[in-house]
Order: C-alpha cells, then sequence, then structure tokens
C-alpha cells in the first residue's frame, strides 16, 4: 500500500497554475457592452448601450476585443432604414473596425491569441467591446499598423482603390478630378495618386478656412484643388498644365457633378459613389454625343459580395496595408471618442462642417 502511495507521488503533477488556467480557458465569459438596435430609426431614439456575456469561441469561431469601430454616414443610414442592407433584428450597429484575438475555437488555423484582425465580410455588427466571429469573417492585419488606419481601411481606402483600379486604364502622369476631395474618400483618392505617381485635381465646397485646407489635401498628395467656384472658370486642362483627367470621381452630385465632367478629356468616365447633395447627376447632351463621356456607379459593398476571396482583392489589401506600414497612407482628420458617448458621435457623423468632414472613431477602452 505504502509503494503504491510513493508510485503516485513519483508521477509529475500539473502545476496549479497550469490546472487553473485551463479551466479557466475552458469556462471563460466575458462581458461585452454592445450599441444594438431593434428598428428603425434615428440613432438617438434607437440605439441603446446593453451588455451581453459573450461564452468562449467553439469550433471556428473566435472571440475578439474591439479597439476602434469608425462611426460612417452608411452605418447611420443603415441605422435609420435608407441603406440598401438591411439587418436582422436585434442587430450591433456598425460595419468596421479593428480588433484583437483573445481566444480561438479548436478549429481555428491561421488566427492566434493577440493577432490584429479586421472584418473580411460586411454586416458583422461592430460597434461593441467584444465580439465571436468565425474565422472566415476576419482578416488578420499587422500590429504595427495604427488603430485609426487598421479600423478604417475596408471601406474608405478600398472604395477609392477600387475607382482608381477598375474603371479607367491610368498610367503614371495621368490626371484624375473629383468633387467631395476632403472626404474620406477624397484623401484616400489624393494618397493612392501620390503613391502610384497620379496628378490629383480637388473640388471643395468654399469655406473660412479654405487655404488651410487646400495645404492640407496638397500635403497629402494632391496636385491641386478648387472650390466650386474656382473650377467654373479654371483654365488649367485648357492651357495644357495639365493633361484633361480621364477619371472623375463624385459623391455630389448636382451642379457640382456637372462642372467636374465639362473638364473631363474625350471618352473619360464619371463614377458616382455618393450623393451628398441629394441631387441627381445630369449629364449634358453635347458631353453624351460629342465628347462620348460614360457614367457609372460604384458601391464597395457590393464589389465586397462579388469578388469575396478573388486576387485583386488580397492584392489590394496587401498594397494598402504596406502604404500604412510605411506611414504612406494615413487615417482621415478623426476624433476618438469614448463608448458611451456614441449617441454625440452619431448625431454629429453626418453633420459636416470646418476643416474636412471628421472621422468619429468609437475608442473601445
Amino acid at each position: 500500500m505504502l509503494f503504491k502511495h510513493l508510485q503516485l507521488l513519483a508521477k509529475p503533477l500539473k502545476p496549479i497554475s497550469t490546472i487553473n488556467s485551463l479551466q479557466w480557458s475552458r469556462q471563460m465569459s466575458v462581458l461585452a457592452k454592445s450599441i444594438k438596435y431593434t428598428q428603425h430609426g434615428e440613432p438617438a431614439d434607437v440605439l441603446q448601450l446593453v451588455e451581453e456575456k459573450l461564452e468562449s469561441p467553439q469550433s471556428n469561431q473566435v472571440l475578439v476585443k474591439i479597439l476602434a469601430a469608425p462611426i460612417n454616414p452608411a452605418d447611420i443610414n443603415t441605422i435609420q432604414g435608407k441603406y440598401p442592407v438591411k439587418p436582422k433584428f436585434p442587430a450591433v450597429a456598425g460595419n468596421e473596425c479593428v480588433a484583437e484575438v483573445v481566444q480561438v475555437g479548436d478549429k481555428v488555423k491561421n488566427l492566434t491569441k493577440g493577432q490584429h484582425v479586421v472584418p473580411y465580410v460586411t454586416g458583422i455588427g461592430t460597434w461593441t467591446t467584444h465580439a465571436v466571429y468565425t474565422e472566415e469573417q476576419l482578416m488578420p492585419i499587422s500590429n504595427k499598423i495604427g488603430l485609426a488606419e487598421a479600423a478604417t481601411i475596408t471601406v474608405n481606402p478600398c472604395t477609392a482603390y477600387r475607382m482608381l483600379k477598375d474603371f479607367v486604364k491610368l498610367s503614371p502622369g495621368d490626371c484624375v478630378i473629383q468633387n467631395g476631395a476632403n472626404s474620406a474618400v477624397g484623401q484616400a483618392v489624393h494618397q493612392l495618386c501620390k503613391a502610384w505617381g497620379l496628378k490629383s485635381v480637388g473640388v471643395v465646397r468654399s469655406r473660412p478656412d479654405i487655404d488651410q485646407l487646400k495645404t492640407y489635401l496638397k500635403s497629402m498628395g494632391a496636385t491641386e484643388i478648387f472650390t466650386e467656384e474656382e473650377i467654373r472658370t479654371c483654365t488649367l486642362f485648357k492651357e495644357g498644365k495639365l493633361t484633361k483627367p480621364k477619371l472623375a470621381f463624385n459623391c455630389v452630385g448636382g451642379k457640382s457633378a456637372t462642372e467636374v465632367t465639362r473638364h473631363l478629356a474625350d471618352k473619360g468616365v464619371m463614377v458616382t459613389y455618393g450623393g451628398m447633395s441629394r441631387e441627381p447627376v445630369i449629364a449634358a447632351t453635347a458631353a453624351l454625343i460629342f465628347k462620348d463621356l460614360a457614367f457609372r456607379g460604384f458601391w464597395m459593398t457590393r464589389w465586397t459580395k462579388e469578388n469575396p476571396q478573388s486576387p485583386q482583392r488580397t492584392e489590394m489589401f496587401k498594397e494598402l496595408c504596406d502604404l500604412m506600414e510605411q506611414q504612406k497612407f494615413v487615417a482621415p482628420v478623426h476624433e476618438l471618442v469614448p463608448l458611451q458617448n456614441f449617441k454625440d458621435a452619431a448625431a454629429a457623423a453626418l453633420n459636416f462642417k470646418g476643416f474636412t468632414g471628421k472621422k468619429y472613431i468609437l475608442k473601445m477602452d
């Protein structure tokens, strides 16, 4: 009997800390704070901050801690019920974020604890402190990329990238013109044009700090910036100081879009990706007949759904991440907002005033 006891004592025992760690891993749960809504309406009326318990991830699931999540105009439109994407209720608001992997299920192959990740699909709900997603819904991203850049990579930079790549074949020295040039997409266009050797001409609304804004956008890569009044009398292209643009981007509509088309080269293309003025794009008959201009539309969500695993998507993210790591691509002007102030930030997200259309980013500390 004594011999048996000695045998048991001789067996190596697992340290108590290891046992506790394994038990904690199996039983782990976190209390997430999420911004949810159960019906469409104005954010101040329908959004609520709720708490819910999340259990440990199973199989191919991944538990993440959200580090930062932006408030995009499309997010507000989705909450209002004015956007083509209709979530299932109850829904967690938000579509973009950067998160840190906390724990993975036993069938997860390519993600590990501590990695930073961003959504690889749309509509998974990101305005929350923690979430459980599947591995396929996430894309790893370098921890060296800033939180603001990583949190905003999947919408505006991708929109700018695809519009520059997919409609007209551009070569270094070619010119692009856009209105809304101080928007988040506009700032992304300037930076990509600079990286690729393209000329970027922007149009913005006049304002008291216009000179400061022009200087800022030129520092990002814009070749020239004009107000909507200045572009009407601009002779830059007629005098041959810049080649006529082959490609134009429109996020305003109305007269602003019409003025931009006047400067397009023959067979030029205008791509509309927004309509801040809520006025239609009107194409002049002469421009269609004699210049053979083309008018196209672009929606990043559609492109993503149609190209979920395409080589072009992989290449796009690689190039954007490389530029961000090299600090050749920075996030738009933004403000980090505590989670509890989400209603004020959401109300301000569509209220563009002053220097640029500031991006509000929820900080989940």
